[in-house]
Order: C-alpha cells, then structure tokens, then sequence
C-alpha cells in the first residue's frame, strides 16, 4: 500500500511540474514591430525548432506590441523575450533580465550584427537637408521605446543641438516603422526616422521607392549595406527573464548555435542564426545620456 500511495505522489508531482513523462511549456515574447501576424510568420517556426531539438519542452512565440514588453517581463508572462536592444537593457536594469545570444541578420546577402537609425524627409523638401533644418518642422518617430525608430535619432538630434520636444511644430509617433516612412513619403510629416533596412525591404515589397527619400546626416559605415544616419548598436538580443532557469537557457542557446541558413526557422526569420550576447554597454550610455528606457525621469 505504501508503496502504491508513493507511486501515485510521483505520478502527481510529475504530471505539474513536467518531467520525461511531460513537456515543460516556455514563452518566448517577440516585439511585433509590425504586427501580430507577421510576428508569428516570422518566428513561430523558431519555437517548432527549439521544440524539436529539446526533449520534453514546448515553446510557444507570443507577439508583443511595444507597451507590452515591460509588464510581460515584469510580471513573468513569458520566459524569454526577443525586442530591440534597448528595451533589453531596461528590462535588464529594471528586471534582472539576461541576454542570452545575440541575432545575426541576413540582409543583402550579409550577415549583420548591428544597426542603425535612418532620419527622412521628402525628396521634394529642398529646404531640409540637415538636422538643423529640421527646427520648425513636424516630425514622427515609430514609438519612444522604439530603439532604431527613434532613440538613435534623438541622440543625433541632442548632439546637434536640437530639443525634438520643444524644436519641431509637432512631434508624433506612428506606431511601426511603415506607418513612419509612408506619412513622410506623403508629406503627412516634414520628416521622420525608422530602423536601418526598412526603407529597402519596403521598396523591394513594392510599398515605396527609396528614391523618393531624401537620407538626413547619413553616415557611412564600411560593410554595411544600408542607408544610415546614426552609429551602428548590436543587433536585437534574445534575453531570459530572472525567474527563468539557467539549465533550460543554456539548451535553447546551444539549439539555436547549431541552426543552419538552410533552416526553416532561420529563412523565415530572414537571420543568419544566432552567436554569444554582444557588449549592450553603448546601448545603456545612449539611454543614460537620453534620460530614456531605464533612466527616464519625465515622459520623455
């Protein structure tokens, strides 16, 4: 009888807390810089992959919008958390969070670890061909946690001397970085900013013709094969939440090292794969300089 009673306590504990006989179930919460949709089209298949290549845990991809990303962290709704540089180190700050591996882009036929910010304005405006220029002017960035779609921006603006919060007529925030680049297109707003890359995937897609753009303060960077106005950061990492174990974050960096560009997961992420987490330090100066992400002291 005894012996019974400890078999169905075993049985028990395995059947809520996993085990060989149960799968552990893991989130993985994605910025959806563009969407819901298009999130899940890009990384559901890296969580089949890593669900694949790890015994008895299932991973699940949850779309974050950009409000979301702090409470899910905060509140441990997922266990890791794919988002762009910047909203890492303030979950880091603020939540003890850890990078994990960093993503290795494939653009152009490169492998890219870092990017950029891309400040706009209509072929058309002749009298914007600065960041001085732009004073007196409307503006619209993506969102103020958005890394390559405004903070870059806003630390080459401080640089030059320019207030985006007291120097442009109107200062607005579209959401994502197609939104940016079609309101400025269409002289909706004089100018504007949107991560490295977006302006030639939306002209490859048919959405808009690079040509249209004027590129504002750009900046050449050897090798790296975009339209650019700001320094280069690391590219987005994948982080762990505090409470996450470090045995199960261990298994999913080595999973995700031994992807290969032929993958399924890493064609649809359009990445080359994933290599060890890169130094966040000049992402953590540009916020502390900004007064943004962990350092903010206002709205700002």
């Amino acid at each position: 009888m005894m012996r019974k009673i400890i078999f169905i306590l075993v049985a028990m504990f395995l059947g809520v807390h996993g085990g060989a006989a149960g799968a552990d179930d893991y989130k993985i919460g994605v910025l959806a810089k563009r969407g819901a949709i298009k999130a899940l089209k890009k990384w559901k298949a890296t969580g089949e992959y890593l669900t694949s290549q790890i015994p008895g845990a299932t991973f699940e991809i949850v779309p974050l919008d950009f409000d979301q990303v702090n409470p899910a962290v905060q509140n441990s709704k997922v266990d890791f958390f794919l988002v762009n540089s910047s909203m890492f180190v303030t979950a880091k700050i603020r939540y003890n969070a850890s990078a994990i591996a960093t993503m290795i882009n494939s653009r152009q036929g490169k492998a890219l670890k870092s990017f950029g910010g891309v400040i706009i304005t209509s072929i058309d405006n002749d009298d914007i061909n600065s960041l001085k220029d732009m004073k007196g002017r409307s503006f619209m960035a993506v969102k103020k946690s958005s890394f390559g779609g405004w903070q870059m921006a806003y630390n080459e603006m401080k640089s030059a001397g320019i207030d985006p919060f007291k120097d442009f007529s109107k200062l607005e925030f579209g959401g994502k970085h197609d939104n940016v680049a079609l309101a400025v297109l269409n002289m909706v707003a004089d100018c504007g900013t949107v991560r490295t890359d977006t302006l030639e995937r939306m002209t490859a897609e048919g959405l808009i013709d690079i040509e249209d753009l004027k590129i504002i303060n750009q900046q050449s960077h050897p090798g790296f094969p975009f339209v650019c106005s700001t320094p280069l950061y690391p590219e987005w990492p994948l982080a762990k939440t505090e409470k996450t174990p470090s045995s199960i974050a261990k298994k999913v960096t080595e999973a995700l090292k031994q992807l290969k560009k032929s993958d399924l997961a890493t064609r649809n992420a359009r990445i080359v794969g994933w290599t060890d987490p890169l130094d966040y330090n000049p992402v953590e100066q540009l916020q502390g300089s900004l007064n943004v992400g962990a350092f903010a002291v206002n709205s700002k």
